[in-house]
């Protein structure tokens, strides 16, 4: 095979069209957001980040099995009281969650331009081959104007 011609595969790989897929960000809701879907171990599926301002949380939903994990983030802006934060639910998709998700080894880096970054390892279903794969979430987080983007690596 020429190098145009492996290199044309790969772009067609599983692997290739899993890079760079962003993730959905939506408003928290009665049942993914609910606090009896917290992920157990909580020491695991907690932290807090900007001094306490940020709190992201893994939510366990149990069904679909496949993709049952959400990052619930509760950050700035405030609403019109000082003490109510905005919640968001970062997920896969509209109707799919990650396959896994922990915060146990999430590493976050403070950037001046863009803002709070957090690369999360998650675990993904590949419905095309019935099988899981490892990546990365990155999620940031302007706690300014509090917009938040996802994208799965």
């Amino acid at each position: 095979m020429t190098m145009k011609t492996l290199a044309l595969l790969a772009l067609l790989s599983p692997a290739a069209a899993l890079a760079q897929t962003p993730a959905t960000v939506g408003n928290c809701d009665d049942w993914r957001s609910a606090a009896q879907m917290l992920a157990e171990p909580w020491e695991d599926n907690t932290r807090l980040y900007a001094e306490g301002a940020v709190r992201f949380a893994v939510i366990d939903t149990g069904e679909p099995a496949a993709g049952s994990f959400h990052l619930l983030i509760l950050s700035p802006p405030t609403e019109a009281e000082p003490e109510v934060a905005q919640c968001k639910l970062l997920s896969l998709d509209e109707s799919m969650g990650f396959a896994g998700l922990t915060l146990r080894d999430a590493v976050a880096q403070d950037d001046p331009v863009k803002g709070l970054i957090v690369t999360i390892p998650a675990t993904r279903w590949l419905p095309d081959t019935d099988t899981y794969t490892d990546a990365k979430l990155s999620v940031t987080l302007n706690q300014t104007t509090g917009a938040i983007a996802g994208q799965l690596d």
